[in-house]
């Protein structure tokens, strides 16, 4: 067994966290799309805020794997606040990357401790899969810069103190023009637009941010001037690790909750499970459930190696998605019409999956990667 009795462990803590605190208020927040800021303090106590980052910066220490495994049991108590985790990994792991030691030790103890709720800011209304479509700009002013432009579909853009935001530092450049800036989402110019009343995941807030005029100091930069896109780009693999194994929660989910339906729930005398149609979409639920798990913990093994991992987050983020959509709705089918309405939890499972398909790079985009990656480099193994 690859995973590690530290693993276990981390496993059984995460869980037992979603058991008792998270699944039963997860209709409720879906319900009320609240942001659950007492929960995230929760867990930040427990470490589960920054996992891989060092514990010499204030984090957990431990690996890829250990995130991806928290992850899933995170999402099987409710996606929306696995997202959270997913969203602080990823601005942690930037600042432990590429931030300096001044940024890392000013801002990490509040953004692991869930005292500073962070955005990552790329999207834009002409730039979406397309990055380098950004017109969101940063120009020098004296020792410092001013920061115009605006942002959509910003993940905590209702509530967060903090982004990191990607524009422009020289519209010549094309990618090699682009920088990351740490902005105070409350310094004067920013402006926070409509919250978005989203399909699933809807206690995640997303909405707008605009920029105006907004001034910024010489060390909000993030890394070398230039380097933005290549800074944001360095922590997608990781993310995709972690949404692969957001969609493996909710698949397990699913598949608990369709098992458990189908063995109580009864027709023409008998438990529904007798039946051969709900047999094999319980057969290719769980089927999927453990091709998803296996494809992304490989691909977190191959992260925490340091090998070159692209293909298989690719892999594992698009597989596992997919999943989530095929699966969710087959549990939906074993529910039958009960399946269909409010209040029951499938019907939530079913929306909170399409946008795993969507976010951190669409899958039609993940299939160009997996081939290019294959194209170029051969399909060995």
């Amino acid at each position: 067994m690859y995973l590690s009795e530290t693993h276990i462990q981390l496993r059984n803590m995460a869980r037992d966290f979603a058991n008792e605190v998270i699944r039963p208020v997860a209709g409720e927040l879906d319900r009320e799309e609240r942001f659950p800021a007492e929960i995230y303090g929760q867990m930040a106590e427990l470490g589960l805020f920054g996992i891989c980052v060092p514990e010499t910066m204030g984090g957990s220490g431990f690996d890829t794997l250990a995130y991806a495994v928290v992850m899933e049991e995170l999402s099987r108590g409710y996606s929306s606040v696995a997202d959270q985790c997913g969203l602080v990994e990823l601005v942690s792991t930037l600042l432990v990357r590429h931030g300096t030691r001044r940024q890392s030790d000013r801002l990490l103890p509040d953004i692991t401790a869930a005292r500073t709720p962070v955005a990552y800011c790329v999207t834009e209304a002409g730039a979406g899969t397309d990055v380098s479509g950004i017109r969101t700009e940063a120009v020098r002013d004296g020792d410092g810069w001013i920061l115009n432009g605006g942002k959509i579909w910003i993940h905590n853009a209702p509530v967060a103190d903090l982004g990191f935001v990607l524009a422009r530092t020289d519209r010549a450049a094309g990618h090699r023009g682009m920088s990351v800036f740490i902005v105070d989402l409350h310094a004067a110019g920013v402006e926070r637009g409509q919250r978005e009343h989203k399909m699933g995941q809807r206690a995640s807030q997303v909405g707008e941010l605009a920029f105006r005029d907004v001034r910024l100091p010489a060390d909000a930069i993030l890394g070398r001037e230039g380097r933005g896109f290549h800074i944001m780009m360095d922590v997608l693999d990781k993310g995709r690790v972690g949404i692969a194994a957001l969609a493996v929660g909710i698949v397990q989910a699913a598949l608990e909750a369709a098992a458990g339906y189908a063995g109580t729930r009864r027709q023409f005398g008998r438990p529904i499970s007798d039946f051969q149609g709900i047999q094999w979409l319980v057969a290719d639920m769980a089927k999927d459930l453990e091709a998803a798990r296996l494809l992304t913990h490989s691909a977190a093994l191959k992260l925490d190696r340091g090998e070159p991992a692209t293909k298989e987050c690719s892999m594992a983020k698009c597989f596992a998605s997919d999943a989530a959509v095929a699966r969710t709705s087959d549990a939906v089918q074993v529910f039958g019409g009960s399946g269909y309405i409010r209040g029951f939890e499938v019907e939530r499972l079913y929306r909170d999956a399409k946008i795993t398909q969507i976010y951190e790079g669409t899958n039609q985009i993940q299939r160009m990667i997996i081939a290019r990656e294959i194209l170029k480099n051969g399909a060995e193994a």
